[in-house]
């Protein structure tokens, strides 16, 4: 029987897809969440669909629109009072098309949400929970290490979050800080992201992409990341086999051109 830890674990974008499932697994193991996104029956959902297994759990849901700067902030100061123990950055949108005929409205909405958002939120979770013990920051990068066609704007913001988190990453470890930060890199997943990112209302995985792993196993994913001592999960996406790394890369910690401080 799980135990109600008193910690808490913070995931954006739980209203759908890796979020939702995330959360549940978390939930499974004991943690009290608290459950950010726009769509307030979801998360209403999400959270009856938990305390009907885990009753004991504290389950927090935030409604807010993160798209929105003003929002970042103040969500945050609303729950960095709690015993927060992780933190999942997961919120975020995609976008198929080449980069000349890319909705720039649409572009700048994704790079918010994938970019600013995602680096505000970790940023202040680090200045406030970074010396205590057991504390871990997970960023989704999606393809994040890879180039793919008719998605490159995209694909660039998620190799902004594997190079941020990455350089986090050695950044916590060279300040000798109890928190550990990781990127999580899955390939095609089957969510509503196929939809968002083509802008049509149905999207067959089957036909489209043919090999694809569910929700559920992405949150499996993120969950053996949370348990190893790595900082890096990638799906990779010709064999859509899991792999742990140490850092991917190249990182100048030592290098004697760096500025001297």
């Amino acid at each position: 029987m799980v135990q109600n830890t008193d910690r808490y674990t913070v995931i954006t974008g739980a209203s759908s897809g890796i979020g939702y499932e995330t959360a549940k697994a978390f939930a499974e193991r004991g943690s009290n969440l608290i459950l950010i996104a726009r769509r307030r029956d979801r998360l209403e959902k999400l959270r009856q669909e938990i305390l009907m297994l885990y009753p004991m759990l504290d389950i927090v849901i935030k409604v807010m629109d993160l798209s929105v700067s003003k929002n970042i902030f103040q969500l945050y100061d609303s729950i960095k009072s709690y015993p927060l123990r992780t933190w999942i950055n997961n919120v975020g949108f995609g976008s198929y098309s080449s980069v000349e005929n890319q909705d720039l409205t649409k572009i700048r909405r994704m790079l918010h949400l994938n970019v600013e958002t995602l680096t505000v939120f970790s940023s202040l979770f680090v200045r406030d929970f970074k010396d205590i013990e057991d504390t871990q920051l997970i960023n989704v990068s999606s393809c994040g290490y890879t180039i793919v066609p008719n998605a490159v704007t995209y694909c660039a913001a998620k190799f902004y979050v594997s190079a941020f988190t990455e350089g986090l990453a050695w950044e916590l470890k060279a300040n000798d800080a109890k928190m550990q930060a990781k990127v999580l890199a899955p390939a095609a997943t089957k969510t509503e992201f196929g939809k968002i990112a083509n802008d049509v209302r149905e999207y067959n995985y089957d036909k489209l992409f043919g090999t694809y792993h569910t929700s559920t196993q992405a949150a499996t994913f993120l969950l053996k990341l949370y348990d190893s001592d790595k900082a890096v999960g990638i799906v990779d996406r010709e064999t859509f086999s899991f792999h742990l790394y140490e850092p991917q890369f190249q990182y100048a910690g030592n290098s004697r051109h760096n500025q001297k401080m």
